[in-house]
């Protein structure tokens, strides 16, 4: 039995991002356990995944008056575990002094991939586009060649563990025909703002479900405050069917009377029409990760930043509307599908800005102070194909 370490430590985009990796090195090697180590708050998003038979997990080491240690601590607490599975092979995803210490502490060969920083440090501060044309996934599956293991072009994995229902919280919930709007991002230069968001809302008659983080729950109780207090939303605008926001010629229309057999959609298609206004929900910090998957999974449409729950909706295939502000999607890190992929995804930026990209990551507030990569945004165009 050979054993393969996998090693991505965060984020849950990233980690997500992982799993055609890590389906492939489970289907394409026989007789191999693939362990995965990360940190352990982000154990829900493999936890039910089948193609892994171990996780390992880190904390985060807390030093003096709440400072963050660098989670090296983290890697040497688990160091011993590791070396006593005796692994045949370390697959870097991170390729960072963490990853560096593992690799150097078992002494096992290894693949990695090419990172991009100097590259996006080039386009972000002298706008100079080195950038290659390809995903990261494509890039992940370098660090797995000399196994010998090749992209089966089946897209990312997402599962989630049995008996998860949002609706145990939330019995309100609607089942099917909804709208999931992502209003969070872990750095506000990739969200709209309320205003954007509130006008968004405005546009959709139908049912709306807010998700977000515990850090995001304000934010869409103020949305949901204005909307209540502003006038009445469009009447013109209902909730829009997918088909429509993103016509394929070659295609026929879907039944809408019967249900997709892809247990992962499990929703009429295209969503039955809406003939009054619904207020959103708003579930941010209400429900766990895979609880917000499931609404992901089960949504006719996903509206959503450069987040992690974009990538989510793209294991399952769903028809999305990514939005972007400082961050750009030739990084490779847009929304990534299956060769057989029938679905629509719509990527909506701001092109032409001299500021854009202006981080990798992401800040706080808009270094130049007028966020035109958002604000220029407009909700009309949102909702049009």
């Amino acid at each position: 039995m050979k054993k393969i370490l996998v090693i991505r430590f965060s984020s849950i985009g990233d980690i997500v991002l992982t799993t055609p990796v890590i389906r492939c090195l489970k289907q394409q090697l026989e007789n191999t356990e693939v362990h995965f180590l990360t940190k352990e708050k982000f154990r829900p998003v493999l936890e039910a995944n089948p193609y892994i038979d171990r996780i390992i997990t880190i904390n985060e080491v807390m030093g003096v008056m709440g400072i963050t240690i660098n989670e090296v601590m983290g890697v040497m607490g688990v160091m011993k575990v590791m070396k006593g599975e005796g692994y045949d092979y370390i697959v870097d995803l991170h390729k960072n002094l963490r990853s560096w210490q593992v690799i150097i502490g078992l002494r096992k060969p290894f693949g990695n991939f090419t990172k991009l920083n100097i590259r996006k440090f080039l386009i972000c501060k002298f706008k100079i586009n080195r950038l290659p044309d390809i995903h990261i996934v494509d890039r992940y599956f370098r660090a797995v060649k000399t196994l010998g293991v090749r992209n089966d072009g089946k897209g990312l994995d997402y599962f989630i563990p049995a008996g998860t229902d949002p609706r145990e919280k939330l019995p309100d919930l609607p089942r099917e025909g909804f709208i999931a709007l992502v209003i969070g991002g872990k750095h506000a230069t990739k969200q709209l703002p309320k205003e954007k968001l509130v006008a968004l809302c405005q546009k959709l008659s139908g049912p709306v479900i807010l998700l977000g983080g515990p850090e995001d729950k304000s934010l869409g109780d103020a949305i949901i405050n204005e909307l209540s207090t502003s006038t009445t939303p469009d009447p013109h605008y209902s909730n829009p069917d997918p088909c429509s926001l993103f016509p394929d010629p070659h295609s026929t229309s879907p039944d809408p009377h019967s249900t997709s057999p892809d247990p992962s959609s499990p929703i009429p298609f295209p969503p039955p029409p809406f003939t009054s206004y619904t207020p959103p929900i708003n579930t941010c910090g209400r429900l766990s990760l895979n609880e917000s998957a499931t609404l992901i999974r089960n949504a006719s449409l996903v509206i959503t930043h450069d987040t992690g729950l974009m990538h989510i909706a793209a294991a399952f295939s769903k028809n999305i509307i990514s939005v972007w502000g400082n961050t750009i999607p030739e990084f490779g890190m847009y929304p990534y599908f299956p060769e057989d992929y029938k679905g629509h995804s719509k990527i909506l930026e701001v092109k032409g800005l001299r500021c854009r990209p202006c981080s990798k990551l992401g800040y706080k507030k808009c270094p130049e102070g007028h966020f035109k990569c958002m604000m220029d945004i407009d909700p009309d165009v949102t909702l049009k194909p």
